[in-house]
């Protein structure tokens, strides 16, 4: 072999090196961009580009259009979460028997043998009002043995108002200030997303910041002023996913991919969604919350206000899984440069597989914790399973979890695929990319060993 054959040989087998070379720069691209070693070839950017700039430029024009301009303004009911309410703090507290009321119906009576209910160590609370044009007076508040909450001396508490009330019942305790541990919790897990996350854990704090901007500036106030709760979310809900994926993960082909796939997915939910909470006749109006914001806001549509919830509810965990199955294709692709776009959907699939499985259990075990309440009082219910399940007020939470699960299980062969076409599609210009580059070093190679 002269030496002109030696060196023309030699790339065939990378040297220690150059294989050294190759996994720092896989490693650089990946802790600052999460895309592949390689960049995608121009021609692929555009074609992403010209699928994603135009519904970029939709979500916006929603957002300019459907721009809440003010909630309409409405009177306190002084019910509920519609209460005005004040800070007070307990300076106080006496403790003693309470009296046993008389003229109980023998049907209301405790059991033999229990003490009855208004018996035992009573609490007087002395609260003082802490804010407000009431700052510094204070009031009692009788607390029954029978109660679930105590109160401490200096104990922060949350006062409701009704200013038009006789002046000794204006105020009553309503609940207690959590502000402190709610917000000490907050900082620790900022602390350790970003002490684990380092810069990509800012970013994801930036980005939650922002999602949460959009869903109080925009997405809430645009239904409370009357526009489609449907809409409001289809537009609020790309927005989101828009700045979180590309923030998070970076303005690549990989992210794009995976946002293409969180947007079929979303689709799919929405289609089915609006089937089934129309076939299923639901109105979405279960609850006393449900209701008391309607009462005010007549012109919401609690039905569509249900379809919202259930998109904007599982975009966050349709966020992981397009996020992952476009990230296996992509590593698959690099491990071996000459898969094609079968072979590596096959071998992303039986990832996919795998959380399938979780992600669904996670989702459905999720819905099933937030009605857990719910579920114990069915299940004391003298009624069969096929009744209880059919009844509204479940219904609603079992088309909601597998309208959700369906969504989920749709996105991970659609992004699969769709990152398994793409990168296989990639044209590299000659001698750049990673998988032409080794085929035509392997013929090279062959043609020499030929001679």
């Amino acid at each position: 072999m002269t030496p002109t054959e030696q060196t023309a040989h030699a790339p065939h087998g990378p040297t220690p090196s150059q294989g050294h070379s190759h996994g720092h720069g896989h490693g650089h691209g990946h802790s600052h961009s999460h895309g592949p070693a390689t960049p995608v070839s121009a021609h692929l950017r555009k074609v992403i580009a010209a699928v994603l700039i135009p519904f970029a430029a939709a979500v916006v024009t929603g957002l300019i259009v459907l721009w809440p301009g003010g909630a309409p303004p409405h009177q306190h009911t002084g019910v509920g979460l519609d209460q005005q309410t004040e800070a007070g703090r307990v300076v106080k507290l006496e403790e003693f028997t309470c009296p046993r009321s008389g003229g109980q119906p023998p049907q209301q009576q405790a059991p033999p043998g229990a003490p009855p209910a208004d018996q035992g160590p009573c609490q007087k609370a002395t609260i003082e009002v802490a804010s407000g044009q009431d700052k510094g007076k204070t009031f009692t508040e009788i607390v029954q043995p029978s109660a679930s909450r105590r109160y401490d001396v200096g104990q922060k508490v949350v006062l409701a108002y009704a200013p038009k009330a006789p002046e000794n019942l204006r105020y009553s305790v309503t609940d207690v200030d959590r502000k402190l541990p709610v917000a000490l919790l907050a900082c620790i897990f900022a602390a350790a997303v970003v002490l684990v996350g380092r810069l990509r854990g800012i970013f994801a704090l930036v980005a939650l910041v922002i999602s949460f901007g959009v869903l109080t500036l925009f997405i809430l106030p645009a239904i409370l002023q009357g526009s489609n709760p449907l809409l409001v979310a289809v537009v609020g809900g790309s927005a989101i996913m828009l700045i979180a994926l590309y923030m998070c993960h970076g303005l690549t082909a990989r992210t794009s991919v995976a946002v293409l796939g969180t947007l079929l997915s979303l689709l799919v939910i929405g289609l089915l969604g609006s089937l089934f909470i129309e076939w299923a006749h639901l109105t979405g109006n279960t609850d006393d919350q449900t209701g008391l914001v309607h009462g005010l806001y007549p012109q919401i549509e609690i039905r569509g206000l249900l379809l919202a919830g259930i998109i904007i509810g599982s975009l966050g965990v349709l966020d992981d899984v397009t996020v992952t199955q476009t990230s296996a294709v992509w590593e698959l692709k690099e491990a071996d440069p000459t898969a094609n776009w079968r072979k590596l959907y096959g071998s992303a699939m039986r990832i996919g597989r795998d959380h399938i499985a979780s992600v669904v259990n996670t989702l459905v075990l999720a819905y099933a914790g937030a009605s857990l309440p719910l579920l114990l009082l069915f299940s004391i219910a003298d009624s069969g399973v096929g009744t209880v399940a059919t009844s509204e007020i479940v219904a609603e939470e079992i088309v909601r979890t597998l309208v959700g699960s369906i969504g989920l299980v749709a996105s991970v062969p659609v992004t699969t695929l769709l990152a398994a076409l793409v990168v296989s599609a990639d044209r590299q210009p000659a001698g750049t990319g990673r998988a032409g580059t080794g085929r035509a070093r392997g013929r090279g190679g062959r043609r020499r060993r030929a001679k």
